[in-house]
């Protein structure tokens, strides 16, 4: 079916920028095993990646998981909402860690 309007004016002048504009499209969530997930431990220089109910965060950038590390208590590249029920605090903390998939 073809559509015989006129292209409004506002984005005939928008299209050059439009075209220079570099398109992200975002993916499907990447999942993870629990054995892909124990590689991203914050060891050695890798990512520090842990799961919770379901979700798979990014929390490498965190000063609090220096190394793959919580406060001596939790390490990175593992399932920690068995952990997290005796934690001082609940999923509010991952608001400020990156998403980046679900465990499998």
């Amino acid at each position: 079916m073809q559509h015989n309007a006129p292209f409004p004016k506002c984005l005939k002048l928008a299209l050059p920028l439009y075209k220079k504009l570099k398109v992200t499209f975002l993916a499907q969530p990447r999942k993870f095993t629990s054995k892909e997930l124990e590689e991203y431990n914050g060891k050695n220089g890798k990512p520090a990646y842990i799961a919770y109910q379901g979700k798979v965060y990014d929390v490498s950038q965190s000063d609090l998981w220096r190394d793959g590390e919580h406060m001596g208590m939790h390490q990175a590249g593992k399932d920690l909402t068995e952990e997290l029920e005796l934690a001082p605090h609940r999923e509010e903390v991952f608001e400020k860690a990156k998403l980046i998939g679900e465990l499998v």
